[in-house]
């Protein structure tokens, strides 16, 4: 089974508009689920040693990953993050819904889903799983992601898996 399935019609939604200050080229529609895709191999990964392939496959060495407007971590504390929750979420999925291009930015909006087999940021999951939405944004340079901003609904996962909500 295959880890990461783009919808069908994603790759039909891409456009590509606004300027940005890049030093690469305009971002061919046609190929950037490709300059993305190591990345979501990397989340949906089986060991650490493949979650370290994919990402640095994908993203500059000085890659950031960015969760708030003020923090960013590091590409090293994200394979180190990332490789722990394998054990805890040992199903976790990404199914990309919609990628549309601006400029040098790739915007993905996928769905996210997973069942916990231990406590999951502090819930006892108690066999229950997870769906949630996510969107993406990822700075490309040249043919890696520079920088990624990224919003999932984990709060929803949480309800999820307390069973407060389907």
């Amino acid at each position: 089974m295959e880890k990461l399935t783009i919808a069908a019609g994603a790759l039909a939604a891409l456009t590509s508009s606004g300027p940005h200050v890049t030093n690469s080229p305009p971002l061919n529609p046609n190929h950037v689920v490709q300059l993305v895709q190591p990345l979501y191999e990397a989340l949906t990964a089986s060991s650490s040693e493949e979650v370290r392939s994919r990402l640095e496959a994908a993203t500059s060495p000085d890659w950031q990953n960015c969760g708030d407007n003020q923090v960013c971590e590091t590409r090293e504390a994200t394979i180190a993050r990332w490789s722990a929750r394998i054990s805890r979420v040992p199903d976790f999925r990404f199914e990309i819904r919609e990628v549309l291009v601006s400029g040098n930015r790739i915007i993905v909006r996928s769905e996210a889903s997973g069942a916990p087999t231990e406590t999951f940021m502090g819930v006892d999951a108690q066999g229950r799983s997870f769906r949630i939405m996510t969107l993406d944004v990822h700075e490309i340079d040249g043919a890696k992601v520079v920088r990624t901003y990224h919003v999932e609904d984990w709060g929803r996962a949480l309800r999820q898996l307390r069973g407060e909500t389907p």
